[in-house]
């Protein structure tokens, strides 16, 4: 299953996403996906593991287990290097071992001090608040992306982490119209307005944190997990599937791409294998009532400020 994004490219629905898999466990995932049937891997330079990720992709299409033309690879322009757009996606393409991109991002709508491209530091001031360059407009960053796809570095490009006033600025002053908002949205944060509104105006929504960031979540912020919400628990048991199954599978029927991240096998099949049922339109009604319009990323407690607002 994919879906054709504004520029006619073709991206995945089911992506794996590859923050917090640590660079040893990487190679392997990401072989075994592949393996499984995954096409889609979202990564980023904040991440810090675009270079392991090259290596599997790499080594993948050398023994022939996929060819380059079948895969669809998105990364992101970190903060730090929101003046330095196009140095940043050619480190990101050697780190990747790619000679384009299917879809580069900018990872957060604000940019921050420049420590050197790759670096992806978040540099703090003497307060502890996340040190925000003022000087850089998000348009200027915009019309930087835009040059990447004339260059040939990436087919597509787009924004991640704008909320709809600023996926509506983009839309008003972008030459290419981003192709995918990729944000976070969950049965717990279902952002009906927002996604709404991107598929409206011919944006692609991808769904990072599908599952609400589950257990990783709530060790890094306190999170509560949707996971546990007694509703998903109970569809799990009419459709005898796992709850995060149910939770991927209203992400796919409301026509967003999820991308959960696993660093588990098992999981990885559980995650894939969510094309062969579907929910009702009473299931879509049950989880849209469980909308605590609860975001799990709470940037506050590493930045001192909630740059999502």
């Amino acid at each position: 299953m994919a879906i054709k994004l504004n520029n006619g490219f073709k991206m995945p629905i089911i992506g794996l996403g590859v923050w917090r898999m640590d660079g040893k466990d990487v190679k392997n995932l990401i072989l075994n996906a592949i393996k499984i049937g995954y096409r889609h891997f979202d990564s980023a330079a904040f991440y810090q593991n675009e270079a392991e990720v090259g290596v599997a992709l790499a080594e993948a299409i050398q023994t022939g287990l996929v060819k380059r033309e079948d895969l669809f690879i998105t990364t992101k322009l970190w903060s730090s290097d929101h003046g330095h757009v196009h140095e940043a996606c050619k480190d990101s393409l050697k780190q990747l071992q790619l000679d384009y991109l299917d879809l580069y991002l900018v990872h957060l709508p604000v940019a921050t001090k420049h420590t050197g491209v790759g670096t992806t530091a978040s540099t703090l001031d003497e307060d502890g608040v996340l040190d925000i360059d003022t000087t850089l407009s998000l348009e200027t960053v915009w019309h930087a992306m835009e040059d990447l796809v004339s260059m040939g570095l990436a087919r597509s490009i787009g924004i991640s982490n704008y909320d709809l006033f600023l996926t509506r600025d983009c839309l008003a002053y972008s030459k290419i119209k981003p192709a995918v908002n990729q944000i976070e949205t969950h049965p717990y944060f279902q952002r009906e307005s927002l996604v709404k509104f991107c598929h409206k105006h011919g944006i692609c929504v991808t769904a990072h944190t599908p599952l609400g960031g589950a257990a990783a979540n709530t060790e890094w912020f306190g999170s509560v997990s949707c996971l546990d919400d007694p509703v998903l628990k109970g569809l799990a048991k009419k459709h005898q599937k796992t709850v995060a199954q149910i939770s991927l599978r209203w992400g796919i029927q409301r026509n967003t791409i999820v991308i959960p991240k696993s660093s588990k096998l098992e999981r990885l099949k559980e995650n894939f294998l969510v094309q062969d049922f579907e929910l009702t339109e009473d299931d879509m009604e049950q989880i849209k009532s469980i909308d605590r319009k609860y975001r799990t990323h709470q940037t506050a407690k590493f930045w001192g400020i909630d740059v999502y607002g």
